[in-house]
């Protein structure tokens, strides 16, 4: 048996909870959802990127975005994101971190309206809140949002499959965000997608409350379900099983985004019942994009993730140097930041580009 010596031991003692502190600080990061990487950037603006969550490939492309124009301006930024779709607790967490560090500015895309709050926290400390891609519930509730026109989104999509179905009826399955909490970026996609088709729609902030049948711009349609995905690939295959087991001819499927629309599509072909559906989606990423070549996708409206997040940056920059605020786009309560939509099935009446041209700026 060796014995140490107290001198040793209380070296190795130091050692040791020096690691255990270590170790509890990179868990409680890991726990929070929250990534200490400033994108290799360093400066004196301190900048926090919120994302819902990263297992969404459109998140992930807000915060390349981020990472290169903090580069680029001198930004100190920290990125945050949920553990899930939804994940309202994490992003308040990181909200009050960005809070503790004394950050000049957030830039958020709000997993509900619990997080509303701890906004109003933000700026009430003197941070500059961006919303992206999501206007949190009330739109003021942020200094300014940076986004596609998600109504403008959905009509595009819509517009398309009304003109594609060339006066057949329409049985549609609507596989949307949400059926536990409103968020804007989930009824304006949806009733923007059936204002598009012409079907009326009623409350503009729910879903689902729309008469089931009647009359589109080109014929009969019939509303079978609106089903929750959570913007996920496995939600999205619950969703359209659910769907098929109410009404097996369903031959239009609108989806909130191009991971609900894959798993869609991964149900449809369980059931053989992929041939003779029109999927039609938002997003317009790079794997969208190749959906939408591959004819698993009919038509999606791309936006550009990436240009939100990196404008997102600039502006808190350039307030923090000379006191200038960003502006909304004319005749908006936001800063548009474009959308297109991507077929390879062009339909009179409705402009969109293929998915070579789609393919060079997704994400963009």
């Amino acid at each position: 048996m060796i014995v140490k010596t107290p001198s040793v031991s209380r070296r190795r003692f130091a050692a040791a909870a020096t690691a255990v502190l270590a170790s509890t600080l990179v868990l409680a990061a890991c726990g929070s959802g929250s990534d200490s990487d400033s994108g290799g950037s360093s400066g004196d603006v301190g900048v926090s990127l919120i994302v819902k969550t990263t297992s969404n490939p459109f998140f992930v492309a807000m915060q390349d975005g981020a990472k290169k124009a903090a580069k680029a301006n001198g930004v100190d930024l920290k990125l945050a994101a949920g553990k899930t779709d939804g994940d309202e607790d994490t992003q308040i967490q990181a909200i009050e971190n960005a809070i503790s560090l004394g950050q000049k500015g957030i830039l958020i895309t709000p997993n509900g309206p619990g997080v509303v709050d701890a906004i109003d926290k933000a700026r009430a400390a003197g941070l500059f809140v961006i919303a992206l891609d999501t206007p949190p519930d009330p739109a003021d509730a942020v200094d300014i949002t940076f986004a596609t026109d998600n109504f403008k989104a959905g009509e595009s999509i819509g517009s398309w499959t009304a003109k594609k179905l060339d006066g057949k009826k329409a049985v549609i399955a609507m596989l949307d965000l949400f059926n536990d909490k409103v968020v804007s970026v989930d009824y304006n996609r949806d009733q923007g997608f059936l204002t598009g088709m012409g079907i009326p729609t009623k409350d503009k902030k729910k879903n689902g409350d729309e008469a089931k049948s009647g009359s589109y711009s080109g014929g009969d349609y019939q509303i079978v379900c609106n089903e929750a995905t959570n913007g996920a690939e496995d939600g999205g295959t619950t969703a359209m099983e659910t769907c098929l087991s109410k009404n097996p001819d369903i031959n239009v499927v609108y989806t909130i985004n191009e991971p609900a629309a894959y798993g869609a599509y991964q149900a449809l072909k369980s059931a053989g019942k992929e041939k003779g559906v029109t999927i039609v989606s938002i997003d317009g990423g790079c794997a969208g994009v190749g959906y939408v070549k591959d004819g698993i996708i009919g038509a999606t409206a791309q936006q550009y993730p990436l240009e939100m997040a990196a404008k997102g940056v600039e502006a808190i920059a350039k307030l923090a140097k000379d006191g200038t605020k960003p502006k909304t786009s004319p005749g908006l309560d936001f800063f548009d930041t474009g959308v297109k939509l991507v077929t390879d099935d062009p339909q009179d009446g409705v402009e969109s580009v293929d998915t070579t041209a789609g393919k060079s700026t997704c994400w963009g």
